[in-house]
């Protein structure tokens, strides 16, 4: 097991003091040292936002990018470099909201990565729009008359396009949370957990009302019964089943059939020439016309 201390930088903080982002960070350093996965073998990506700045906080590989591309990016940087364990770690509003897109098709894709996706139900670094997972009747500082939508069922998605891996965990329980992010790391395929984070300076409700509505999944619950790991997922926003709500063995991982195994080997491990003839062969493919 690697000590947590091995995953700190000195960047400066920036999150509020109390941010539960704090419990996210530690249960996410818990797991990779659990996992014995050195910072030069793990890649954090994230977009914009106040959970996009986790990865200036634990030492590691970083791509910090754009709103709500986190996830393109991780893909590339897995296919490019598959003995990474590439984790995207961003909120609800990038990855749910910009990038939903990009999450719908790697559901459908299965790529070899994990998504990790801070959930406060609000845009925070913008100073508290509603977000994508706001609750109907909410009242923020865009949605005066409250929100007039219901909340999106990204877990439900998940399971219904059989992502191999979907969870929920809660900032408020770093044990449970690391036990959660240790087993999705470690799954092949993608793994989507959904962190319950709130936000104590923008959100609507303060931590303990989180607390009271994060509900432990019985221990009896079968992983694999598609069926009812969608009637957990939509139990919320009026209460939160924690834990692994659906698992499975993964289907084909996006990239290793076609691309991976093709090349014979990974790109970050081929030489300048032999990188030069694979863009020499994509540029002849590109301008080639339609046959």
């Amino acid at each position: 097991m690697i000590p947590t201390e091995t995953y700190r930088t000195q960047a400066e903080n920036q999150w509020c003091p109390g941010c539960p982002n704090f419990g996210i960070q530690t249960a996410l350093k818990r797991a990779l040292g659990a996992l014995d996965l050195p910072p030069h073998r793990v890649c954090l990506v994230s977009g914009i936002g106040q959970a996009a700045k986790t990865p200036h906080y634990v030492a590691a590989h970083v791509f910090n990018g754009l709103h709500g591309r986190g996830i393109p990016a991780a893909i590339g940087i897995q296919l490019a470099n598959p003995e990474l364990k590439t984790i995207v770690t961003s909120g609800d509003g990038c990855i749910y909201g910009e990038g939903g897109n990009h999450l719908l098709h790697a559901f459908r894709r299965n790529p070899d990565i994990t998504v990790l996706v801070h959930d406060n139900q609000i845009y925070a670094l913008t100073k508290g729009q509603g977000s994508p997972t706001t609750r109907r009747g909410e009242k923020t500082r865009m949605q005066f008359d409250g929100v007039k939508t219901d909340p999106a069922q990204m877990l439900a998605t998940a399971i219904v396009h059989e992502c191999p891996f979907v969870a929920r965990g809660f900032a408020g329980d770093i044990p449970g949370l690391t036990a959660i992010l240790q087993r999705a790391i470690a799954h092949r395929g993608l793994a989507f957990v959904d962190i319950l984070q709130p936000c104590i300076t923008w959100g609507n409700h303060p931590v303990d009302w989180y607390r009271e509505r994060a509900v432990p999944i019985p221990d009896d619950h079968d992983v694999s019964d598609r069926s009812r790991a969608i009637d957990l997922a939509l139990e919320a926003p009026d209460r939160f089943p924690i834990g692994v709500l659906y698992e499975r063995e993964s289907r084909p991982v996006f990239g290793e059939d076609h691309l991976i195994e093709r090349q014979e080997k990974a790109l970050f491990k081929l030489t300048t020439i032999e990188r030069t003839v694979i863009e020499s062969r994509v540029e002849r493919m590109r301008i080639s016309p339609a046959s």
